[in-house]
């Protein structure tokens, strides 16, 4: 998809779908009242009999008015005559997106930038209606016989009646795009399907993105390199699978030489079994979205590139497969992790935090300025916060004040979870130094305690996507991209810092 500023008189402007937004309340005001004084006032003849009210959601498409060069007007309305809020922006830019992609417009022009959106100047309402396009037109259908009919809509223009703002309008445009771009990736990694998408085949994307981008380093850790850094806590995940397991490194060096480089560290579990603690049989096709947090730092790494910021990056994929077999983990085994910690796996279920460990001790040796890791770590997230909301714990005030700050700015929240003391004994073990799981209280903040015990060096936050890195069951099941809106605002935040 194209997008453009454009200004200029609105009945003018030659395009196959110039949409136009009307309240609840039927005032005319802005663009809506142009046209209809253009048109001799046929758009308040429909509204007078009854054929829109401006409900939100209620379209109205007329076609060839007289005064207007616009092939048609689609009129759509945005509810009760007051500011918008992101999620009423959203559901109004999706319910555009679906008329465009039935009509047959190839082209539009949307005066959108023009609301008011609560907390949200031209710059940050516009990015958010390019991402929420771009995400509405979405496909992923790459294993159909049958391919879903493309959307003819190829470019959209997006209005302003100011050329002062022309400027804000493009940078949105292209920040929209980059991030936009990075999400769609994280959802097709994470809709591939598991005898597709293995460790293997998570590191050779990563070269053909460092092949993409000139400016990425890409490396690549085998299993024999883990073994020499002392990984076994990472690599006893990986022993009851054929695929191998890969720690994949970028690097972007995009800030001054001296400056500290900020750090993600994703999970990549292609596939989920559970191990020897199998998981239960209904749903587990969608243990293929376990290397969701994985697929986000791809994605965050590609915006990244793409919009040049100047900061320095380095980001691990720690990317492996859980299964059952006579070689794999049993409960009550005891691993040796790379920081020397031994570890009592009480459940090969909570397998996330295994491999993660060894990829936070790792990253100790890049001297982070701050280090994010995301994981689809535990249902526990999905019971306290759903579908909506992300999971944040971390050692560091500031920077969960950051996160929240930019999950907030790009409408990507997460919400913190305490750290306490007093949850960290509930991974005490008789036989090691630390157990895997401690007992089914407090899931997600135990699961955290247990990934702080390798993350003293440096400023950590600890992302838990696992309620919404994916929508599950029926025919809106897929990834979702998130948490790429929050990671790469943080991202564009510490630019500005």
């Amino acid at each position: 998809m194209e997008f453009n500023v454009k200004h200029g008189t609105l009945e003018t402007i030659k395009t196959g779908c110039l949409v136009v937004t009307l309240s609840e309340a039927k005032t005319l005001t802005g663009p809506v009242m142009t046209l209809d004084n253009a048109c001799n006032g046929q758009i308040s003849a429909a509204i007078k009999h009854g054929d829109i009210s401006g409900k939100a959601g209620q379209t109205l498409m007329l076609f060839g008015l007289p005064g207007i060069a616009a092939q048609r007007v689609l009129v759509i309305g945005r509810g009760k005559d007051e500011e918008l809020g992101d999620r009423a922006l959203r559901k109004l830019v999706q319910k555009i997106a679906a008329t465009l992609k039935e009509g047959g417009a190839t082209d539009a022009l949307l005066t959108l930038p023009a609301l008011a959106v609560k907390g949200r100047d031209i710059y940050a309402r516009t990015r958010l209606l390019v991402e929420t396009l771009r995400e509405s037109l979405y496909q992923f259908d790459q294993f159909k016989s049958q391919k879903a009919t493309p959307s003819r809509l190829k470019k959209c223009l997006l209005w302003s009646d100011d050329k002062a703002e022309a400027s804000a309008l493009n940078l949105a445009i292209r920040h929209g795009q980059a991030i936009s771009d990075g999400t769609d990736l994280t959802r097709t990694l994470g809709n591939l399907p598991g005898n597709i998408c293995t460790p293997t085949y998570l590191a050779k994307e990563a070269k053909a993105l460092g092949k993409q981008h000139k400016e990425l380093e890409i490396e690549v850790l085998e299993e024999k390199d883990m073994k020499a850094l002392g990984m076994g806590s990472l690599l006893s995940v990986s022993a009851g699978s054929a695929e191998p397991a890969k720690l994949i490194r970028f690097s972007y060096q995009g800030g001054k030489a001296k400056d500290k480089p900020h750090m993600l560290v994703g999970k990549g579990i292609t596939f989920d079994t559970g191990g020897i603690s199998l998981k239960p049989a209904a749903a587990m096709d969608e243990m293929k979205y376990d290397m969701c947090g994985a697929a986000s730092v791809f994605g965050v790494v590609k915006a990244v590139v793409s919009m040049q910021l100047p900061i320095n990056l380095v980001c691990l994929v720690v990317a492996a497969e859980n299964m059952p077999s006579g070689t794999a983990t049993k409960p009550g085994d005891i691993v040796t992790s790379m920081s020397g910690q031994t570890i009592e796996v009480l459940n090969t279920d909570a397998e996330g935090r295994l491999v993660l460990c060894d990829a936070l001790t790792y990253a100790e040796r890049f001297k982070p300025a701050s280090v994010v890791d995301i994981a689809t770590l535990t249902g526990a997230c999905v019971v306290a916060l759903g579908a909506h909301t992300t999971g944040l714990l971390g050692n560091n005030d500031a920077l969960i004040e950051q996160l929240l700050a930019a999950g907030q700015q790009a409408d990507d929240r997460a919400w913190q979870l305490p750290l306490f003391d007093e949850y960290q004994e509930q991974l005490d073990s008789p036989f090691a130094d630390i157990a895997n799981i401690g007992g089914p209280k407090a899931g997600t903040i135990t699961a955290a305690c247990f990934l702080s015990r390798f993350t003293k060096a440096y400023p950590w936050a600890h992302l838990d996507i696992a309620g919404t890195a994916w929508t599950s069951g029926g025919k809106d099941k897929g990834a979702t991209g998130r948490p790429v809106p929050l990671l790469t605002q943080y991202m564009l935040n510490q630019v500005k810092a």
